[in-house]
């Protein structure tokens, strides 16, 4: 970010007050430990200290102080800085709905000339709740359908409204699940996938160990006899154990395209829509979606095993579609996916960089 956007918003934050209704240490306090920053006034050890005494007992800083403050990375840190200008839109600083909306398109006209902006992520009460991305990031729109984790013949779908984009599955949808609920800012967590699945299966009240054991069954046999997938499944269960169900779910055979027709009905045997599921889906926040892919020789070679150039060709043409859609796309080769210690540190270092890129 250029020091001329950082001055052009702390020129234009000062009409509203960076700290809204609270003051300058309640507003810091979260964000940082004020405690365990030091003083930049010898006669104080720390932030809180100092700050309360400039900002308050004697109020002898300017408004801006903080912007300049080395102690906070609002200098020198793109990420500290979309931190605090999303905290400033935060319902605990501001309730004034109108005011959050000019403030964030004041912020957002002026962070744009570098590529960042502010977006919803969730909600408290009706009210938003923003954080920074790059823009571009993400899938525009929101999402309508989710049918995912086929365990049997496919799915027909129907438009009921298609007018709206409403689809209903008109035959073997017990073989499938719909996940009919809205989709908040935050993505979808497995805490939500599982609270869905207590209310389908009359498990509300069971333990969350219980559901959560049910859930897991359930999407492990969608996958069918395919060890790779399965060992990605395993792990990144392993990762909520660890981790709590905050996390994203990790939602397998997701229909992202949908024909109709079986293969042979299409005379020249070339179906329109080349991949018409996903193997793997996550949902985080700010509408990033992150599609994950195993793939096994049938990606790449033909029946008798031989190298086939226009399997490989769709599946790349139909990657460059997703990812020019705004879908994050990553695959594995199935030789990384063998049984072995190997793999399992391979899948959990992946997650741990995912969830790093995208702090979820």
């Amino acid at each position: 970010m250029t020091d001329v956007t950082r001055r052009r918003l702390v020129e234009g934050i000062d009409t509203w007050g960076w700290s809204g209704q609270l003051n300058d240490i309640e507003f810091l306090d979260r964000l940082y430990d004020l405690d365990a920053l030091p003083s930049t006034d010898s006669r104080y050890s720390t932030a809180r200290q100092d700050v309360g005494i400039h900002r308050i007992a004697n109020y002898d800083w300017p408004d801006d102080w903080v912007f300049n403050d080395d102690r906070f990375g609002l200098t020198n840190s793109d990420g500290a800085l979309l931190s605090f200008l999303a905290e400033m839109l935060h319902p605990a600083v501001r309730t004034d709905i109108n005011d959050v909306e000019k403030l964030r398109t004041f912020l957002n006209q002026t962070l744009v000339h570098d590529g960042y902006e502010l977006v919803q992520i969730d909600a408290v009460s009706g009210a938003p709740i923003f954080a920074g991305r790059r823009i571009g990031a993400g899938v525009p729109g929101a999402m309508k359908n989710l049918i995912f984790a086929a365990d049997g013949p496919k799915p027909e779908i129907v438009f009921s409204d298609a007018l709206n984009n409403d689809v209903r599955v008109v035959r073997n949808e017990e073989f499938c699940l719909v996940y009919d609920r809205p989709l908040s800012a935050r993505g979808l967590t497995w805490f939500d996938l599982a609270n869905w699945w207590a209310d389908r299966k009359n498990l509300v009240g069971a333990p969350p160990v219980e559901v959560s054991r049910s859930l897991y069954q359930r999407l492990s046999r969608s996958l069918n006899n395919n060890d790779a997938e399965r060992r990605i499944l395993r792990n990144y269960a392993d990762r909520y154990r660890r981790l709590g169900d905050g996390i994203p779910a990790l939602i397998p055979q997701v229909y992202l395209h949908y024909d109709p027709y079986v293969r042979a009905h299409h005379a020249d045997r070339v179906t329109p829509l080349a991949r018409q599921r996903m193997d793997f889906l996550l949902l985080f926040p700010q509408g990033i979606r992150v599609v994950i892919e195993c793939d096994g020789r049938q990606h790449y070679a033909d029946e008798a095993g031989r190298a086939d150039s226009q399997r490989y060709a769709e599946m790349v043409s139909e990657d460059r579609e997703l990812r020019l859609r705004g879908y994050e796309v990553f695959r594995f080769g199935g030789a990384e996916l063998v049984e072995g210690e190997a793999t399992g540190a391979r899948l959990t270092k992946f997650f741990d960089q995912l969830a790093e890129r995208y702090g979820s």
